[in-house]
């Protein structure tokens, strides 16, 4: 059953509780290293864009290896790296898909350091419930931009 919120055609909120399990599920697999489950989060032609200027991966294995080659940045830094999603905001689309806008913050930590928060992101997804699922058919990742007080 979907209601009407502003003029927008909501979700379940079984679906809502839904999706926010399979997002705490997929971050996890993310910030463990284990890219082939994350890219299992994704329909088998999907698409992640998460870096600016760098166009998307396409297809599972592809997402798989943007991620190793993205993460090697990391393999002489014992940063530990959580995605932290909130404000999750989920309209039904016309041809069944659901579109999801989601706040998101990467929090970063070393041995003995404080958290850094950074960047901060928006995430656009077109979900797909089939099968298998609830799965990915697209994400695109944009990240704020920072802001620089006039007096600095």
């Amino acid at each position: 059953m979907t209601t009407t919120t502003a003029g927008r055609s909501a979700v379940s909120s079984d679906l809502y509780l839904r999706v926010q399990h399979f997002y705490a599920h997929q971050m996890q697999h993310l910030d463990s290293g284990r890219f082939e489950e994350y890219a299992a989060t994704f329909t088998e032609d999907g698409e992640f864009q998460h870096s600016p200027g760098a166009g998307p991966a396409r297809t599972r294995a592809g997402i798989v290896r943007e991620l190793v080659e993205f993460h090697k940045r990391f393999e002489d830094d014992p940063v530990q790296r959580r995605h932290w999603f909130n404000h999750i905001a989920l309209e039904l689309q016309e041809d069944g898909t659901v579109s999801s806008t989601a706040y998101a913050l990467v929090v970063s930590v070393r041995p003995g350091g404080k958290p850094d928060i950074a960047p901060s992101c928006v995430v656009h997804d077109t979900i797909v419930d089939g099968p298998e699922g609830i799965r990915l058919k697209s994400r695109r990742v944009t990240h704020d931009q920072h802001f620089q007080p006039p007096f600095s």
